[in-house]
């Protein structure tokens, strides 16, 4: 459904105003990226922190999470005044709202399952996600649901609903884990404009008694190479997630969350650093890192979970991936320095 005259569009979103379909495909480019996406995602319990980030070093934004209720009515907070923001600072940033996330409640999966899984639910539920889409003037759908919410209709799902996007010329992508789900088929990843590799959580919460780093580089590597290698996806449809959190290991049966803005409040040398203690996340130079790691793979570009935990300072994670990308000679924004 989709071909590469897409990446072209999304990549070059801030040079030319163009459809899916109306640009041909330069034979001549440098196989070298010289653009690059920046996807951020922004959970509507950060919607406050909007006047705190700088939209400018952004290509993408994901409004984060709407959920069906029970006839498949849109459920979300207002996401007029974060809109606003953003489109003030970055005209041509591209919003989409994304489904579900990683932990839906009992109701909510009950909700999912009903109106993807039963054939006859899914016209209707369809045609209000595409409906909130237009209403919003947003430019796509992000789906992510996860793990056992990947129920037997996903796929059918998905290729309903990028076929209704498609007709109005929107955009739907996907975040998946280092794995591929078993109900998610070759014709539905085909379907996604953008792949966001979730390349964090390999140890947590669930895991108390494994402390170290849930995001290494080497995990970073080994995400890329499934999703670009073994799965086959196209590189520029891929983007590295990097997380602006990590988890403190307090002991062999707790552990707490920590945002990178904690990190840095404790001590600005923290932005250096990986660990402190018991806690693991990514600080300045890992970013830097996997920045690089995804230039010199050659994929789409970056994707942040989530902007509401960077430092909103001379530390910013977000500010380090923008300046990284611009020292690259990378167009990402365009904005902000990025020329």
């Amino acid at each position: 459904m989709k071909n590469s005259t897409l990446f072209f569009c999304i990549s070059f979103f801030l040079i030319v105003s163009c459809s899916k379909d109306d640009l041909p495909v330069d034979e001549d480019l440098p196989t070298q990226n010289k653009t690059a996406m920046v996807v951020g995602y922004l959970p509507y319990y950060r919607f406050a922190l909007s006047d705190k980030i700088e939209y400018c070093k952004l290509t993408h934004l994901n409004l984060a999470f709407a959920n069906p209720d029970s006839n498949g009515n849109i459920i979300m907070e207002s996401i007029t005044k974060v809109m606003a923001d953003a489109k003030k600072a970055n005209p041509n940033i591209v919003i989409s709202i994304s489904l579900a996330g990683g932990a839906l409640t009992a109701v909510q999966a009950t909700n999912w399952s009903n109106l993807i899984d039963v054939p006859a639910n899914r016209p209707a539920f369809i045609e209000k996600l595409v409906s909130y889409v237009l209403d919003n003037n947003l430019d796509g759908v992000d789906v992510d649901l996860e793990w056992s919410h990947v129920t037997s209709g996903y796929s059918d799902f998905v290729i309903e609903l990028g076929a209704a996007l498609n007709a109005h010329n929107k955009l739907i992508t996907a975040a998946f884990p280092q794995t591929r789900y078993s109900n998610v088929t070759d014709a539905a990843l085909q379907v996604f404009d953008v792949i966001n590799i979730m390349s964090y959580d390999a140890t947590g919460p669930w895991l108390p008694s494994f402390p170290g780093q849930h995001s290494s580089l080497n995990f970073s590597k080994e995400g890329i190479g499934f999703w670009n290698n073994t799965v086959g996806i196209s590189a520029e449809k891929l983007t590295l997630g990097v997380p602006f959190y990590g988890y403190n290991f307090v002991d062999s049966a707790t552990v707490n969350s920590v945002t990178y803005n904690q990190m840095v409040r404790d001590h600005v040398n923290n932005a250096n650093l990986d660990q402190v203690g018991t806690a693991f996340y990514n600080g300045i130079p890992t970013i830097k890192s996997k920045v690089n790691l995804a230039y010199d793979r050659e994929i789409g570009g970056v994707m942040i979970w989530e902007l509401g935990q960077d430092s909103f300072d001379a530390y910013s994670l977000l500010k380090t991936i923008h300046n990284e990308y611009t020292q690259l000679g990378v167009k990402t924004s365009g904005l902000c320095g990025n020329d």
